[in-house]
């Protein structure tokens, strides 16, 4: 690569049909850190984006078009683990280093690992672990089905989920399957309805999973069993699709209660290139994978005699490999021999009011039990007796909140802690005082007071 020439990234990552908004806000946190980068061992970066279709067929196209430029240094992506699948081998073949920011199905870093892959997204083993210990230790069920697309993401998140749903002691009543593309969901609802499940797991995509979240609805036996999605629903485009039936139902993801300073200047940035902000659960992800790539390059590249900087392919995959104790946004990167590179932190989230409102998870679904106990949190008499209706009534209204006096129930819990409490640890002392009540009452808002925050419910 001679002096001034770009060095070339790929990107490849859902950017067009019904899931865009999941490759869009990945490939964002792309270009925001190459913004913010600027120059990497002495040269500019060009991307060169790619659509992996969220599938097979277009994770192939995209990685057999990306290997065959020899110019490219790396790979961002892909969005969905059933393009990373075949992508991966096609790559590997190439010498090429994938880092995807979303594929999360366990398979992809099992014991048929490619050496090619890398991740900054979590393991659905974690994700489906805690979905599964959320419903049984603290929604208090017992009886739970499942529905997948027959996508690697789908089928072994579900998978995931049943299994330690089942080792803690609750039952799986059906485990069906729908198809990609499908719009009528009645029939495989009314099979799961004749098991009377409290529960409903559905870690599918956007599109099919409005269709499955606005039926459920309408099946007789299914009124009263509580919804869920996962990550691959994070979108205000799922929300529109599924409308007023999405109101209360729960999705596990990744923990985005991000902050600190480069965080707030990856938002603005982000916002500047978008025009809005995020709109989908991997975009830091994306730019911790874009960050680990340029590290990697300054580490390898070197010179040759007649000036032009070299990047071999297989030091950069062994550079990726190294990386350890990384600050990223989403965490502390450290590479693992399988290609897991994540800080893994799950949240479950209720949609509320159209928004993900986190309730149960993060740092402490990640450490074990033990963590539960870490948030001092103090209910007293007199914090009760502060949070009153007119109080958070008015405390909603200083954030730019409104809400009628009926909105408030007779069940109202405050949670003292210390004023620069983090969001998350406030949020899990909340769930865990909500989770004294049997069943759990459903938190309808948490609000930050100039001393405590109070959560009504």
């Amino acid at each position: 690569m001679a002096s001034g020439d770009p060095i070339r990234l790929a990107s490849a990552l859902v950017i067009a049909g019904p899931n865009a908004t999941l490759g869009i806000d990945s490939q964002t946190g792309v270009e925001v850190a190459i913004k913010e980068r600027g120059d990497v061992a002495g040269h500019p970066v060009e991307l060169i984006p790619e659509d992996d279709g969220c599938s097979a067929e277009g994770g192939q196209t995209a990685a057999t078009k990306i290997a065959s430029d020899d110019s490219v240094a790396a790979v961002v992506g892909h969005s969905c683990s059933s393009s990373c699948t075949p992508a991966a081998p096609i790559y590997n073949d190439a010498g090429l280093t994938m880092i995807s920011p979303s594929c999360t199905a366990p398979a992809l870093t099992g014991p048929d690992h490619v050496p090619s892959f890398l991740r900054t997204a979590h393991n659905d083993n974690v994700q489906g672990r805690v979905m599964a210990e959320f419903v049984f230790n603290e929604l208090g069920l017992t009886t739970a089905a499942t529905i997948h697309d027959g996508s690697p993401y789908a089928e072994q998140l579900q998978q995931v989920f049943a299994d330690t749903f089942t080792e803690l002691g609750g039952t799986i009543t059906a485990q069906e399957a729908v198809n990609v593309g499908d719009t009528d969901m009645r029939p495989v609802l009314t099979s799961i309805a004749t098991g009377s499940p409290e529960f409903l797991y559905f870690p599918v995509f956007i599109a099919e999973g409005g269709f499955i979240t606005s039926q459920a609805k309408e099946v007789a036996g299914l009124e009263d069993t509580i919804l869920a999605g996962a990550d691959g629903m994070i979108s205000p485009d799922f929300v529109s699709a599924a409308g007023e039936a999405a109101e209360g139902m729960y999705v596990s993801g990744p923990n985005l209660t991000f902050s600190g300073a480069t965080y707030d200047q990856f938002l603005a940035d982000y916002v500047e290139i978008l025009g809005e902000e995020p709109v989908s659960a991997f975009h830091a992800h994306a730019f911790d994978a874009t960050n680990m790539i340029f590290d990697a390059i300054e580490a390898v590249a070197t010179t040759d005699a007649d000036g032009n900087t070299v990047i071999g392919k297989q030091a950069l995959r062994d550079a990726l490999y190294a990386t350890s104790g990384l600050e990223g946004i989403t965490g502390t990167i450290s590479c693992q021999e399988n290609g897991d590179c994540a800080d893994p932190e799950i949240v479950v989230s209720q949609i509320q009011g159209g928004e993900y409102v986190p309730v149960f998870g993060g740092a402490m679904a990640a450490e074990g039990d033990e963590a539960m106990e870490e948030p001092a949190a103090e209910a007293t008499e007199e914090a009760m007796a502060e949070a009153t209706e007119e109080a958070i009534i008015e405390a909603a209204a200083g954030i730019g909140g409104v809400i009628r006096p009926g909105d408030i129930e007779p069940v109202r819990i405050a949670v003292v802690m210390p004023g620069t409490t983090t969001d998350l640890a406030w949020s899990q002392a909340c769930t865990m005082a909500c989770s004294k009540f049997k069943p759990p009452p459903v938190v309808k808002m948490w609000l930050r007071l100039p001393l405590q925050r109070i959560c009504s419910t």
